[in-house]
Protein backbone atom coordinates (compact mmCIF):
# COMPACT_ATOMS: atom_id res chain seq x y z
CA UNK A 1 0.00 0.00 0.00
CA UNK A 2 2.80 2.49 0.88
CA UNK A 3 4.49 2.44 -2.42
CA UNK A 4 1.01 2.83 -4.05
CA UNK A 5 -0.03 6.11 -2.31
CA UNK A 6 3.67 7.03 -3.22
CA UNK A 7 3.38 6.42 -6.71
CA UNK A 8 0.31 8.26 -7.06
CA UNK A 9 1.50 10.92 -5.15
CA UNK A 10 4.19 11.33 -7.90
CA UNK A 11 1.74 10.98 -10.62
CA UNK A 12 -0.29 13.73 -8.92
CA UNK A 13 2.68 16.14 -9.21
CA UNK A 14 3.05 15.31 -12.74
CA UNK A 15 -0.27 15.71 -13.74
CA UNK A 16 -0.26 19.35 -11.79
CA UNK A 17 3.04 20.82 -12.36
CA UNK A 18 2.89 19.51 -16.12
CA UNK A 19 -0.70 21.33 -16.78
CA UNK A 20 0.09 24.30 -15.18
CA UNK A 21 3.55 24.45 -16.79
CA UNK A 22 1.43 24.20 -20.44
CA UNK A 23 -1.15 26.69 -19.07
CA UNK A 24 1.89 29.49 -17.98
CA UNK A 25 3.49 28.85 -21.74
CA UNK A 26 0.34 29.60 -23.48
CA UNK A 27 0.39 25.80 -24.61
CA UNK A 28 -2.93 24.89 -22.60
CA UNK A 29 -5.99 27.03 -21.79
CA UNK A 30 -7.38 26.40 -18.19
CA UNK A 31 -10.93 25.62 -19.62
CA UNK A 32 -9.37 22.72 -22.15
CA UNK A 33 -10.95 19.26 -20.49
CA UNK A 34 -6.79 18.09 -20.34
CA UNK A 35 -5.77 20.74 -18.39
CA UNK A 36 -9.04 20.41 -16.04
CA UNK A 37 -8.89 16.11 -15.91
CA UNK A 38 -5.27 16.68 -15.08
CA UNK A 39 -6.23 18.59 -12.19
CA UNK A 40 -9.27 16.56 -10.81
CA UNK A 41 -7.41 13.39 -10.90
CA UNK A 42 -4.03 14.79 -9.96
CA UNK A 43 -5.83 15.95 -7.15
CA UNK A 44 -7.46 13.17 -5.92
CA UNK A 45 -3.87 11.68 -6.04
CA UNK A 46 -2.91 14.26 -3.57
CA UNK A 47 -6.15 13.47 -1.54
CA UNK A 48 -5.16 9.63 -0.45
CA UNK A 49 -1.78 10.69 -0.66
CA UNK A 50 -1.82 13.41 2.19
CA UNK A 51 -4.62 11.40 4.12
CA UNK A 52 -1.94 8.49 4.11
CA UNK A 53 0.22 10.65 5.53
CA UNK A 54 -1.65 12.41 8.13
CA UNK A 55 -0.98 15.74 5.86
CA UNK A 56 -4.81 16.82 6.70
CA UNK A 57 -4.38 20.74 5.83
CA UNK A 58 -2.99 19.67 2.27
CA UNK A 59 -5.80 17.36 2.10
CA UNK A 60 -8.15 19.80 2.36
CA UNK A 61 -6.34 22.31 0.02
CA UNK A 62 -6.61 19.71 -2.72
CA UNK A 63 -9.98 18.56 -1.63
CA UNK A 64 -10.77 22.32 -2.63
CA UNK A 65 -8.72 22.44 -5.74
CA UNK A 66 -10.91 19.06 -6.89
CA UNK A 67 -14.28 20.56 -6.42
CA UNK A 68 -12.90 23.90 -8.30
CA UNK A 69 -11.88 21.49 -11.06
CA UNK A 70 -15.29 20.04 -10.93
CA UNK A 71 -17.38 22.82 -11.11
CA UNK A 72 -14.87 24.18 -13.96
CA UNK A 73 -15.91 20.82 -15.98
CA UNK A 74 -19.64 21.22 -15.10
CA UNK A 75 -19.66 24.70 -15.98
CA UNK A 76 -17.78 23.86 -19.56
CA UNK A 77 -20.80 21.01 -20.37
CA UNK A 78 -23.57 23.84 -19.81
Amino acid sequence: MNITVEVLGWIASVLIVGSYAFNISGRLQTNNKWYVWANIIGGLFFVINTYFHHAYPSMVVNTIWVIIAIVMILKNKK
